[in-house]
C-alpha cells in the first residue's frame, strides 16, 4: 500500500525534484519558505496520506471556531507540486517532516521520481551555525558524486558530521541509491535568530537558481530581510552580552573557512536541546 495518491498526470520534460521539510533541518523555516516560494500555487500532482505519516497529538490540525460553532479544520499537507520556471519543469515536495514511516516514504518518493522521469534531486535545508546576521548568509552544499556542483559552491562540512538524521536525508539517500544525481543546499542560520530569516531564504533561492540555470523571483523577500536585519541590529545594540557574542562571530566569519563537522555538530546539538547555542537570544526563541 503506497502512502500517496496521484492527483494529476503532468507532461514533464527532464524535471528536477526539490525537497524541503520543516523540522530541525529547517532552522528559521528558511528552507520550507524557499520551497513554498518556488511552488507557489502550482498544481498538486501528488498528495501523501497524513493519517499514516503524522502524529496529530504533536502536530495538531488547526480548528476554527466561529460564534461557538466548530467551523473548519485545516490539515497539514505533504504534497508534490509542479511548476515551470524559465521553461524548466520543477517538482516541489514540501510539508511537515513526517513522524512515521520514513523508509516507506523514501521508497514511494523514489517510485514517483522514476515515474516522472526526474533527472536530479535537490534537498533544501537550513542549519544553525556560528555565523553572524551581519554577514552574507553562508550556504553549504552536498552532492552524491563529484562534478554535480559549480566550482564556486562550498561543499562540506569538512570532516565527519554526525547528527540526528532528518526524513529529508532518508529520502535523498534512497533517491541517490537508484543512480539519480542528488545535491543539497543548506543555509547557515545564526543560532540566536528565533523568527523567520528572509536572508537565508533568498540565499537558498539564489544558489538553487544558479545551479539549475533559472531565475526565481524573490518578490518582497528583500524588503522582509532588510526589516528583519533592522530589528536584529536594534536588539543586539541593547544588550552588551549579545553584542559581544555577535562580534566574536564576526571575527570567526572573517576567517572565510568551511566549518568542520565537529563545529557544526556542536551548534546543532545545542539547537536541538533548545539552548540557542548557549548564548543570549535577542528574540527569546530558537
Amino acid at each position: 500500500m503506497s502512502l500517496y495518491r496521484l492527483t494529476g498526470k503532468p507532461e514533464l520534460v527532464a524535471p528536477v525534484l526539490i525537497g524541503a521539510f520543516d523540522g530541525w533541518i529547517d532552522a528559521a523555516g528558511a528552507a520550507t519558505a524557499a520551497a513554498g516560494h518556488i511552488a507557489g500555487h502550482g498544481e498538486a500532482v501528488v498528495t501523501f496520506d497524513g493519517d499514516l505519516l503524522f502524529d496529530y497529538r504533536s502536530r495538531r490540525p488547526v480548528l476554527d471556531v466561529i460564534d461557538g460553532t466548530l467551523h473548519e479544520l485545516t490539515w497539514y499537507e505533504l504534497a508534490i507540486r509542479r511548476v515551470r520556471v524559465d521553461g524548466r519543469d520543477i517538482l516541489v515536495l514540501r510539508g511537515p517532516e513526517p513522524d512515521f514511516r520514513w523508509r516507506e516514504l523514501a521508497g514511494d518518493v523514489l517510485e514517483l521520481a522514476l515515474r516522472f522521469g526526474v533527472v536530479e534531486w535537490v534537498s533544501l535545508g537550513a542549519i544553525p551555525a556560528a555565523v553572524p546576521h551581519t554577514r552574507p548568509v553562508p550556504v553549504l552544499a552536498t552532492s552524491s558524486k563529484p562534478g554535480l556542483l559549480r566550482e564556486d559552491e562550498q561543499q562540506g562540512p569538512a570532516g565527519l558530521l554526525r547528527v540526528p538524521a532528518a526524513a529529508l536525508s532518508v529520502v535523498e539517500m534512497e533517491v541517490a541509491g537508484s543512480g539519480i544525481p542528488t545535491v543539497g543546499f543548506y543555509a547557515q542560520v545564526p543560532p540566536y535568530v528565533g523568527g523567520p530569516n528572509a536572508a537565508a531564504t533568498i540565499a537558498l533561492l539564489e544558489h538553487l537558481g544558479r545551479h539549475l540555470g533559472v531565475a526565481f523571483p524573490v518578490g518582497s523577500l528583500p524588503d522582509e530581510a532588510m526589516a528583519q536585519r533592522g530589528r536584529l541590529d536594534a536588539a543586539v545594540a541593547q544588550d552588551d552580552e549579545t553584542r559581544e557574542y555577535v562580534e566574536r562571530l564576526e571575527a570567526m566569519a572573517g576567517e572565510e573557512r568551511i566549518p568542520s563537522g565537529d563545529e557544526l555538530a556542536s551548534e546543532i546539538e545545542r539547537f536541538l536541546r533548545g539552548e540557542a547555542g548557549g548564548e543570549p537570544n535577542p528574540f527569546g526563541g530558537r
